[in-house]
């Protein structure tokens, strides 16, 4: 049974914001790539123009950690994992509108059309920011000028199996 306060609201949902967004997509990219997009603020800033967003750390080819204002009150980060012969783009958003009651507290705010609308663009755009990387690369082969280097995670397993012992000598 859940624990729930003195108003039957669950505990675990206290301290979640309304907008509580974590994504991973993938990008068959270099990593630094990847991270130098993000470290534009022309970027960030016509994908989420609603917001103010201020970088709180530049994690490098990591990615990038921001603090959110303006619709959304929280913080926003994009990691980047290296994978294969790309990057996992990770995306997390956890905010809470602005103004809670909208306007005046005239106007209730739907915390699931929210979240929908900032996640619908962001991949959208994520997807637009994908082909732009990926362009000129046909579908399941590697990036342009990784030929014959040894990535991905088959590769990676192959090297690290156990090898067999060589059979006892006569």
């Amino acid at each position: 049974m859940a624990c729930r306060n003195e108003r039957g609201v669950s505990l675990a949902a206290v301290n979640r914001p309304a907008v509580d967004v974590m994504d991973e997509s993938f990008v068959v990219a270099e990593p630094s790539e990847v991270a130098a997009r993000f470290r534009d603020p022309a970027l960030w800033q016509g994908w989420w123009p609603r917001l103010r967003i201020a970088v709180t750390e530049d994690r490098g080819d990591e990615g990038v950690r921001w603090s959110v204002d303006g619709e959304l009150v929280g913080t926003a980060e994009i990691w980047l994992q290296p994978w294969g012969d790309g990057v996992r783009v990770h995306w997390m958003l956890r905010a809470e509108p602005a103004r809670p009651g909208g306007p005046l507290g005239r106007r209730r705010i739907d915390p699931g059309r929210l979240t929908a609308s900032y996640v619908t663009a962001y991949k959208s755009r994520l997807h637009a920011l994908k082909d732009a990387l990926e362009a000129g690369r046909a579908v399941g082969t590697p990036r342009p000028g990784d030929a014959g280097r040894e990535r991905g995670s088959l590769a990676r397993r192959e090297r690290l199996a156990p090898q067999k012992a060589p059979p006892p000598s006569e």
